[in-house]
């Protein structure tokens, strides 16, 4: 059996996993077993908050909804507004409701009038 200097090889794999860490803190930049460790957990991190940054996102719209809807009616909620919203047949998503009344309040205003009167 003939000896495997693996020189070319093992190079070419420390060299891809140097530059995906190459701007981390310290020996996670510099040493190879150590960015090896801090690139999963990167990659980890990375995968389970593009999930988390969906959830975030969806809180944030549903809170400013709420806030909208009870600025004049203190009696009215946020749930009442998407239940009457399902109710009349106005199929419209949170984000779009969100841009609505963040840029539009009149607008707003009219959509929210035609769910609470019809």
């Amino acid at each position: 059996m003939t000896r495997v200097k693996r020189g070319y090889k093992a190079r070419k794999r420390r060299k891809g996993i140097h530059s995906f860490a190459s701007s981390f803190i310290g020996a996670h930049s510099i040493l190879t077993r150590t960015s090896t460790q801090q690139r999963i957990r990167a990659l980890v991190s990375s995968h389970r908050d593009r999930n988390r940054r969906k959830r975030d996102f969806r809180r944030l719209w549903i809170t400013r909804i709420n806030a909208v809807t009870r600025e004049g009616r203190g009696f009215y909620s946020y749930s009442r507004c998407i239940h009457n919203l399902y109710k009349r047949q106005l199929l419209l998503n949170r984000k779009i409701l969100v841009q609505i009344a963040l840029s539009n309040n009149n607008c707003f205003e009219m959509i929210f009038n035609k769910v609470i009167n019809q």
